[in-house]
């Protein structure tokens, strides 16, 4: 049995130098770091994302996801723009680049949009890689349009079906609804793809997650991710400050997980609360601290920038 650590000492090292220089760049920018509970009563009603619950007198608990709702809660308390470093918790993730537990980078910055926020982004990557960086931007229609010449806002669910068997032999896809084909081809057929630092924003309305509609598209959320080199390394938003527009997207997600026979979770009524109380206009980002680190040094696996793995 082996007591060592994985990553090498010099990666630990390096996971310190990103840390400090993290926390220096938010607080000169004027934010205001924040720590909130890892365990909470509510959790992300997200169909693709499974929680890990903790038993404790007789009503679960739930390992946090990410800290996003706690955030907001403070956003609505007129906390102003805020930032945290914390572990996160999911189920069943497990691999090269996933670990059940895992570091993350989240902040929210008072009135910006979600371009703004990219903005941020750049520089605040480029800052940590001690390097210039490049980034390239397309929307998500047409990363979809340009990688597999496929008109996401035409297709029909049957042909978006014939695309992910044809192009991931083996793919059940008889079952997959439109936004899991969409997914899977993504994942598995453009991510690999990709090269360097790359923005994909502008997803589908259906995907919105916890972000705001387009006010110009109503097809469209004001969401993005960024890659580097297909490695997902960050999910942002111009948030979402609607309570009523919020608890309906819970619900649905709720009805979307009984049909898949997931854990149906409790909402936050909390965080509905906090909303409807009133949200400024704002932006967040939550940020893989572990890949990030994976890309800045060059390494090929989560496992060697994480201490310890069991």
């Amino acid at each position: 049995m082996s007591w060592q650590p994985c990553a090498k000492l010099e990666v630990i090292r390096e996971r310190a130098r990103v840390y400090n220089q993290t926390r220096a760049f938010f607080n000169n920018r004027g934010y205001l770091e924040v720590d909130t509970p890892v365990l909470m009563p509510a959790t992300n009603t997200d169909a693709n994302i499974d929680s890990i619950a903790v038993a404790h007198n007789e009503r679960p608990l739930y390992l946090q996801t990410s800290p996003e709702f706690a955030m907001k809660r403070l956003l609505a308390a007129g906390s102003d723009s805020i930032f945290q470093i914390c572990h996160a918790f999911r189920q069943g993730e497990s691999g090269r680049l996933h670990n059940p537990e895992f570091s993350l980078l989240e902040w929210y910055r008072v009135g910006y949009d979600y371009r703004q926020l990219m903005a941020e982004i750049e520089l605040l990557i480029t800052t940590l890689s001690l390097r210039r960086c490049s980034f390239s931007y397309i929307s998500y229609k047409d990363l979809f349009s340009q990688s597999l010449g496929l008109d996401i806002g035409e297709v029909t669910l049957e042909s978006l079906r014939r695309h992910c068997r044809q192009l991931v032999p083996g793919t059940d896809a008889g079952g997959l609804e439109f936004d899991q084909c969409l997914d899977l081809l993504l994942s598995m057929v453009i991510a690999p793809s990709m090269q360097g630092y790359q923005f994909v924003y502008d997803y589908p309305e259906s995907q919105a997650a916890l972000a705001r509609i387009n006010l110009h598209d109503s097809t469209v959320a004001e969401r993005f991710e960024l890659f580097f080199d297909g490695i997902e390394l960050a999910n942002g938003f111009s948030e979402l400050t609607d309570a009523a527009q919020q608890r309906s997207r819970f619900e649905l997600d709720t009805k979307i997980r009984g049909n898949r026979g997931l854990p149906r979770y409790e909402i936050d009524e909390r965080l509905l609360a906090a909303l409807e109380s009133g949200l400024e206009d704002c932006a967040g980002v939550a940020v893989g601290l572990d890949r990030l680190l994976m890309v800045i040094l060059g390494l090929d696996s989560i496992d060697e920038v994480l201490t310890f793995r069991d």
